[in-house]
């Protein structure tokens, strides 16, 4: 189980804040309305028993649960899908595989790009919408560790948002380096793992009404390119899209004299399932301090040998 308490989760928030103020990017000024902020939310008798057990779901089960509602709205997508769609443009057609599929987003751009494409999930149920979705593709039920795909035989692979879900990449990285032709291409789509920090994992509420987090882990970038090294994978492109920009450009306005947090109503934290978000916007300052610059996602390009 993961004990998730909001107080504990603002609390960070503004721990973070103030370790950047630390190293010089805000100033006295904001630094004090932090301190008196955390005075006031510990002070607040509505966090303070407002914590929740939380039980990891497996992504089989969880995708059960999710793929009536994955496709919208999913701000995710709006940060892959350009650079992707970017990458796949100056890639010629051939045969393609979208890993973990889901629901075929990236299939459908592939088909759209003339590839003869197949894909790949673990969860029926979003086997079923990708069928639904694109029916000139081929859809297979299949593990990232064991994909049922002969060696040697696709011109591109497509992973997006679903490495986060695997506990070691080496496995997935080598087994998708199996399936490439030599020149082959990888092209991986997830979460930054500075957001994974920050608690953006699925939330989904199981059979019996309990809340429940996908399995979800946190890969450095380093750990990503270690492992696609280690696979004979070569680095073509990394981007770190979704950013605020630097803490320079998104400092936010230090406040004024007195009570950050002024008293009067209850600071709310909002229905579980929209845990951080709903919290973060309880601190607004806090938030744009610790995030600014912080990407959103990570996305690689590799390619299977060569220089």
């Amino acid at each position: 189980m993961t004990y998730q308490d909001p107080l504990a989760y603002l609390l960070g928030l503004e721990g973070t804040a103030l370790l950047r103020a630390f190293t010089g990017e805000y100033g006295r000024e904001f630094t004090d309305a932090r301190i008196r902020e955390i005075r006031r939310l510990l002070d607040e008798e509505t966090l303070a028993d407002a914590a929740v057990d939380v039980a990891p779901v497996n992504t089989v089960d969880g995708y059960a649960i999710w793929s009536r509602t994955y496709d919208g709205p999913n701000s995710a997508f709006d940060i892959d899908e350009p650079v992707v769609s970017e990458i796949l443009d100056r890639l010629p057609a051939g045969i393609a595989l979208d890993a973990a599929c889901g629901t075929g987003r990236m299939s459908a751009l592939l088909s759209e790009r003339g590839h003869r494409t197949v894909g790949v999930d673990s969860s029926p149920d979003m086997l079923a919408r990708a069928r639904e979705r694109v029916p000139g593709a081929g859809f297979h039920l299949g593990d990232l560790r064991r994909l049922p795909v002969a060696g040697g035989v696709v011109d591109l692979v497509v992973c997006s948002l679903a490495l986060t879900h695997v506990r070691e990449l080496a496995p997935v990285m080598a087994e998708f380096a199996r399936v490439l032709r030599p020149g082959g291409h990888l092209v991986t789509s997830d979460i930054h793992p500075e957001r994974v920090a920050r608690g953006s994992i699925p939330s989904v509420r199981t059979a019996d009404g309990k809340p429940g987090r996908l399995e979800t882990h946190r890969h450095l970038v380093g750990d990503y390119l270690r492992a696609a090294l280690a696979a004979g994978l070569r680095v073509r492109r990394c981007e770190e899209p979704g950013g605020s920009g630097s803490a320079e450009r998104a400092a936010p306005q230090a406040s004024p004299p007195g009570p950050a947090l002024e008293p009067g109503p209850t600071l709310e934290p909002g229905p579980w399932e929209d845990w951080p978000w709903t919290l973060m916007d309880l601190l607004p300052d806090a938030t744009a301090a610790a995030d600014a610059g912080v990407p959103t996602e990570i996305i690689w390009h590799f390619q299977l040998g060569g220089p």
